[in-house]
């Protein structure tokens, strides 16, 4: 029966709608077996999600969410990153300690312990170092470690707690360790996606499979891959055109990775963002100034792939995306 079809195909379809139709057919074929082995794909799914010290993630938690780490107290982790919107709090810029907006987007914390880098620019590998430089940036939370280690001390209940977790107790090395034992937690599972990869063929549709299908036949694979499908690369923001300053009003952020190396060759270079559950986490890139996912999936077309999908393939491609979609994490 299949011989039959795939030479009636040959006979009436013109050859590009004939590889589609193929892959359609390979993909019906894929869906039909139930067998739970691992896909051989570019995109891998989450790993599980580490077993630390209990003790050491909950401090992590309720440090995650204490403004008593910034300057002025009015300001936690939890402010930016907002655990019930997955990890993101909606703004093209969110607003610092002292009240004025930052100069970047804020990324979701959520899988950020899976990154090779943190922050856009990658300017430090560690989330150690990302919690040191936002706590003591005088443009985010303003905190002074010295304030911080006599707030948190003088809390009975950290002070005990420090001291069954930490040899050494309140410190800021493990202040800053409690928050990255806990963000290491924040791992979302549960994605169709990965339900996919894992052998579980019926997890997604045929549209979305094929939506994935063409995420991969236009090149949107070369950068985002692997387990966090992004996060392990940089790539220059416009390799089809300046997107910058189409944009207009050009700002020193704007210049990503040049303003670590002062490399020219690193100008508006960015670190490649995860799309785990990028359907929640709008708006989009470093300036955030991509207010959809749509408007996002055409900025990448035209100046990252110097392309212009047709209007069913975006679509099918926003349908695989939204399969990226997992459980919060970090929730009661």
């Amino acid at each position: 029966m299949f011989a039959q079809t795939t030479c009636r195909f040959r006979s009436v379809l013109h050859p590009q709608r004939l590889r589609r139709c193929l892959s359609l057919w390979v993909l019906l074929v894929l869906s039909v077996d139930s067998g739970a082995e691992l896909l051989d794909e570019p995109l891998k799914p989450l790993p599980p999600i580490p077993a630390l010290a209990p003790g050491r993630v909950e401090l992590g938690r309720q440090l995650f969410n204490d403004p008593r780490l910034s300057h002025n107290g009015t300001l936690s982790c939890a402010s930016c990153h907002r655990l019930d919107t997955y990890g993101v709090d909606g703004r093209a810029f969110s607003m610092g300690a002292d009240g004025l907006p930052l100069a970047l987007n804020t990324p979701t914390v959520l899988n950020a312990s899976l990154n090779f880098r943190q922050f856009w620019d990658g300017r430090v590998e560690s989330l150690e170092e990302q919690g040191d430089a936002v706590i003591t940036s005088a443009h985010e939370m303003g905190g002074d470690w010295r304030v911080i280690e006599q707030r948190i001390a003088a809390d009975v209940r950290y002070r005990q707690a420090f001291e069954d977790a930490y040899p050494d107790a309140v410190t800021k090395d493990n202040i800053l360790s409690a928050l990255a034992d806990y963000q290491r937690t924040l791992l979302t599972p549960g994605a169709r996606f990965d339900r996919y990869l894992q052998g579980d063929t019926e997890a997604l549709t045929l549209e979305e499979k094929y939506g994935y299908q063409r995420f991969k036949d236009y090149g949107c694979i070369a950068c985002h891959q692997g387990v966090n499908i992004g996060g392990n690369m940089f790539q220059k923001f416009g390799v089809f055109g300046d997107y910058i300053a189409d944009r207009g009003n050009p700002t020193e952020a704007d210049q990503g990775r040049f303003n670590v190396t002062a490399e020219e060759a690193d100008r508006g270079v960015f670190k490649v963002p995860s799309l785990r559950n990028v359907a929640m986490t709008a708006p989009y890139f470093h300036d955030g100034s991509a207010p959809t996912l749509e408007r996002a999936i055409d900025v990448m077309f035209q100046y990252q792939l110097g392309r212009i999908p047709s209007d069913e393939d975006r679509r099918l491609i926003m349908l695989f995306l939204k399969t990226l979609t997992a459980e919060k994490a970090g929730q009661p």
